[in-house]
């Protein structure tokens, strides 16, 4: 059995895929759910093979679940709104369903789903990526802790650490730790908040309380809650620049 999961707002949509998909014995469905944080939850829990997916939804739309989950679900994004499919197939989606669709058109997109999940064809990380990438700068930062969600508007984050393929973001007096490099995310946020200070860290600059001086001219930026952070000299030139 192929494992699906339904992600709609709306009921009357969840009922019509459920009605379509009954008659077809290949597929089996281990989850429903109403929102974007119910659906990363339920591909946690249930593990499953296809993703029906809504794209405008309330708290996280079909890109930012998509996001959050990777790609190692086939997904089938389904949707009202045409202008999303050529982002859709950006981000690897096996198919674009314009509702309303009939029951061939589903057949279509399961023959499709079929042939995807039987090449065990995962998602390459770069065009989970692209998915991002249209929406910048960044207005909040998504990051998934097993079957929970956090969403960290960027103006309540004080600074941002590499560790290696992975970013810590801290704000309020913790860490988060999300999936994406520091380069890929200085990209994406607003280049007149943020600052690369140092190969290591990027600050939000309303955090910033002063610069001192360091032994051998090095500078340490002290930020409003007394956390200290290095600064490189090529760092110190775009903080200068950003702050003139």
């Amino acid at each position: 059995m192929i494992r699906a999961i339904l992600v709609d707002d709306e009921p009357p949509a969840r009922d019509i895929l459920r009605e379509y998909l009954a008659a077809d014995e290949d597929f089996e469905i281990v989850a429903e759910c109403a929102n974007g944080f119910e659906a990363v939850r339920a591909v946690t829990e249930h593990d499953p093979d296809v993703l029906f997916l809504d794209i405008q939804m309330p708290k996280l739309d079909g890109f930012e679940v998509l996001e959050l989950i990777g790609g190692d679900v086939t997904v089938v994004f389904v949707t009202a709104y045409d202008q999303y499919a050529i982002r859709a197939f950006e981000v690897h989606a096996v198919d674009y369903l314009l509702k309303p669709f009939s029951a061939e058109r589903l057949a279509e997109a399961l023959d499709r789903a079929r042939a995807r999940i039987a090449a065990k064809e995962k998602v390459p990380e770069g065009l989970v990526a692209a998915g991002r990438a249209r929406q910048t700068p960044l207005e909040r930062i998504l990051i998934r802790d097993r079957a929970d969600v956090h969403v960290i508007p960027v103006e309540k984050i004080d600074y941002l650490e590499s560790q290696d393929d992975y970013v810590s973001v801290k704000t309020a007096g913790k860490s988060f730790l999300k999936e994406q490099t520091l380069a890929e995310l200085e990209t994406l946020l607003d280049k007149d908040v943020f600052v690369r200070i140092h190969r290591r860290y990027m600050l939000n600059i309303a955090r910033l309380s002063k610069i001192e001086l360091a032994v051998k001219d090095n500078r340490i930026a002290i930020l409003a809650d007394g956390t200290k952070l290095p600064i490189s000299r090529s760092g110190y030139a775009r903080l200068k620049e950003l702050l003139q």
